[in-house]
């Protein structure tokens, strides 16, 4: 039986090659992966194989935002079993060292997490994955939104990292997929207003489909005097979006940071200091699956919102670009076990 994943021998090539049977630990299960969603990190990686610090050096499969079908287990498996549908958390930490033990197993640095050099990521057929990052499902989640539990756990983290509480006003920042699903979330947390800005207007006629308030960035105004928000959650990552959504945040305001720059962003932090505005910054998530599948099972996020393009593995490579040149794409599913 063959295995085919879809690898990157190269930048801005893909080959689909048989990569053999993944290996059953005693802890492991062997999933069937059946949707990944194809995120902005791929994307880079394809196209200038680097994001910071992490560089591709060798071949490379792509993707971690994954869902599939529990098809082994191995020996000492207790928390799925062979036909489960799961969730897949992509990160695998050590488990043991000073972050890990204190419950920021995200922080971990040997963190082993998909599709983030050099370790391969979800566009496989079959994979073997720690029983510890797998979460079932229930009936009424598909497996492409249970894709979606990973970009949505960044929307999850970014709310917690605010602070968000029940009544605050909300300013999101970014209309991608992040910023639609941060939106979502911090509505479902209590949020009392919700206002989502960005250039596209297919974007924000999304947002509008979905009930929040929009605004296209440029056509407000900003700066002092046009305080709006208690909370900011950047999702972006342009480089005027952190200093110019500061400036809607009234005092006491909390703002997270999704969106990276590529470039560093300048904050008059002497003029926001009076403020006493919090910024806080958000590295992916941690202990957010079981939060992601109950808001997307009560239907209080709607995932399906942002999935707009759907591709098979030998389609690959042009799901990893078509964000880039459909300005109405969104989110593009893969599925490794449709042909």
């Amino acid at each position: 039986m063959t295995n085919l994943a879809a690898v990157m021998p190269e930048l801005e090539r893909i080959e689909v090659r048989d990569v053999g049977e993944p290996e059953l630990g005693p802890r492991d299960a062997i999933v069937r992966i059946d949707a990944v969603g194809v995120c902005g990190s791929d994307t880079a990686y394809f196209t200038v194989g680097y994001i910071g610090d992490w560089k591709v050096d060798g071949p490379l499969v792509l993707g971690h935002e994954c869902a599939g079908e529990v098809v082994a287990v191995g020996s000492d498996v207790t928390r799925v079993a062979v036909g489960d549908r799961v969730a897949i958390e992509p990160g695998k930490p050590c488990r043991d060292c000073a972050d890990c033990t204190a419950g920021n197993y995200h922080l971990c640095a040997r963190l082993e997490f998909f599709a983030t050099p050099p370790y391969d990521g979800a566009l496989v057929q079959r994979v073997a994955i720690d029983e510890r990052q797998l979460f079932p499902i229930p009936q009424g989640v598909t497996l492409d939104q249970a894709a979606m539990c990973e970009p949505l756990s960044v929307g999850i983290w970014a709310c917690q990292r605010a602070g968000l509480r029940p009544g605050d006003s909300v300013r999101v920042t970014g209309a991608g997929p992040v910023g639609i699903l941060a939106a979502q979330v911090a509505r479902a947390e209590g949020a009392s207003r919700v206002i989502v800005s960005d250039v596209s207007e297919f974007r924000l006629a999304v947002a509008e489909r979905l009930g929040f308030e929009t605004e296209r960035v440029g056509e407000v105004p900003e700066g002092p005097g046009h305080e709006d928000a208690d909370v900011l959650l950047e999702c972006s990552g342009a480089p005027d979006a952190l200093a110019a959504g500061l400036w809607r945040l009234r005092n006491g305001g909390r703002a997270a940071m999704v969106g990276m720059p590529k470039q560093s962003v300048e904050l008059p932090l002497s003029r926001l200091n009076v403020k006493e505005i919090s910024i806080s910054l958000v590295n992916r998530y941690a202990h957010t699956w079981p939060t992601a599948i109950a808001l997307v099972a009560s239907g209080r996020v709607d995932v399906d919102a942002i999935i707009t393009h759907h591709f098979t593995l030998d389609e690959t490579a042009r799901a990893l670009m078509i964000g880039r040149e459909d300005p109405n794409a969104l989110k593009a599913i893969i599925h490794p076990n449709q042909g």
